[in-house]
């Protein structure tokens, strides 16, 4: 077992309900980034022109952002060595960088879950994904720049005594790493569930999504040393109807509709001894965007943001410097 992981162990401890997580005030920090940096239609807004062949994606973003959720690890696993890599180029830019990564889609999502529901009767991982994941978010953890690992369920996975058990054993099996669990039922938005996750030492994700049917309403929990937030955009008109999944993801926070959940994520670090904040708006850039905004939001200082991104949504300029 890794130092870092060894670490992670030592302090994820059992905790009552009642004491939840200490408030660390002089010592929290908030990191802010977007879900992912590998998007197509980044390229000439997020992105400049041909950036790739100049520098990796990874080395530009970590000017401007505290981390990243690396989303490829859902659909495939992190090779060690494009691991360390990743791990280099923000380095040299941002030492303080971070990554969280998801758990690949085996662990949470039933085969063809788009037309059919996630239970724990429908989930079947093989071993060897579980060393394939592993071995990639040791490669993040050995060099200190795995921030958290998220768990993500679709809406379809309720709370019933068959998937908590399941949601249990995912947790013994990657106990190792700081967790997050995102569910997007509201059946799980009840006390008991949430004193289990801070008896374990577990952080229960606060997400942002579109109201529909019994879909969970925005929450502001930190039952672990780390919180986390993920806002996923409010397109309800496309979040269950468009043959393009991306489609979902074309939405762009108002800064007004951004103040609330700035001041949730205020409240959350004094609770937690870092926050994660995520934007998951990807579509055109839309995430880094609003995350830009977020950043200057809790900061209260302008930002540095792209100045194709600027171009492109203009109303940036007010957030970040000249």
């Amino acid at each position: 077992m890794s130092y870092q992981a060894a670490k992670w162990l030592k302090h994820g401890h059992r905790r009552g309900w009642a004491t939840l997580v200490p408030k660390m005030a002089h010592s929290s920090k908030v990191l802010i980034g977007t879900a992912g940096f590998s998007y197509k239609d980044w390229e000439g807004i997020v992105y400049p022109p041909g950036l790739k062949k100049r520098q990796h994606p990874l080395q530009f973003l970590s000017q401007y952002f505290d981390c990243c959720e690396i989303n490829t690890s859902f659909y495939g696993h992190i090779q060690p060595r494009t691991a360390k890599q990743w791990c280099e180029f923000v380095q040299e830019v941002n030492p303080n960088f971070e990554f969280t990564a998801k758990l690949f889609r085996s662990f949470t999502h039933a085969p063809g879950s788009v037309l059919q529901s996630t239970s724990a009767a429908t989930l079947n991982p093989l071993q060897e994904d579980e060393v394939k994941a592993k071995a990639g978010l040791d490669a993040l953890a050995e060099r200190e720049k795995l921030g958290a690992l998220l768990i993500q369920f679709p809406i379809s996975f309720k709370n019933t005594d068959d998937n908590q058990d399941y949601l249990q054993s995912l947790v013994e099996r990657f106990r190792e790493y700081p967790l997050v669990i995102e569910v997007r039922h509201s059946t799980w938005n009840i006390p008991e569930v949430l004193a289990q996750f801070s008896a374990q030492n577990v952080a229960f994700c606060n997400i942002d999504q579109p109201m529909l049917g019994r879909a969970l309403r925005a929450t502001e929990y930190a039952t672990s040393s780390i919180a986390y937030v993920r806002l996923h955009g409010r397109n309800y008109k496309e979040w269950f109807q468009s043959d393009n999944r991306d489609d979902r993801y074309n939405y762009l926070y108002k800064p007004e509709q951004l103040q609330p959940w700035k001041e949730k994520i205020e409240r959350l670090a004094e609770k937690a001894e870092k926050t994660f904040a995520v934007t998951n708006n990807h579509y055109k850039g839309k995430a880094a965007v609003n995350a830009l905004e977020l950043k200057q939001m809790l900061s209260g200082r302008k930002v540095r943001a792209p100045e194709t991104l600027v171009e492109h949504y203009p109303e940036l300029k007010e957030f970040v410097q000249d």
